[in-house]
């Protein structure tokens, strides 16, 4: 089992990009949003990714930085 209490840095870092880039959205936009970005832009199943991976992704559609290019 992963250890629950790596969910405190991620969601810290989830409520920063957030705040930061987005904070105009509800939080249903926001991840409905980064969903919909990551399936058209990406290509990518939100499913299959790791909560590190999960979170570059998240910074890059927030423009703090790119993924893979």
């Amino acid at each position: 089992m992963r250890d629950p209490n790596r969910l405190y840095n991620f969601y810290n870092e989830v409520t920063r990009l957030h705040m930061t880039y987005r904070p105009d959205w509800r939080i249903g936009q926001f991840w409905d949003g980064f969903k919909k970005w990551l399936d058209g832009c990406k290509h990518i199943d939100i499913y299959y990714l790791e909560d590190n991976e999960l979170l570059e992704y998240l910074k890059e559609m927030c423009g703090e930085k790119s993924v893979n290019g």
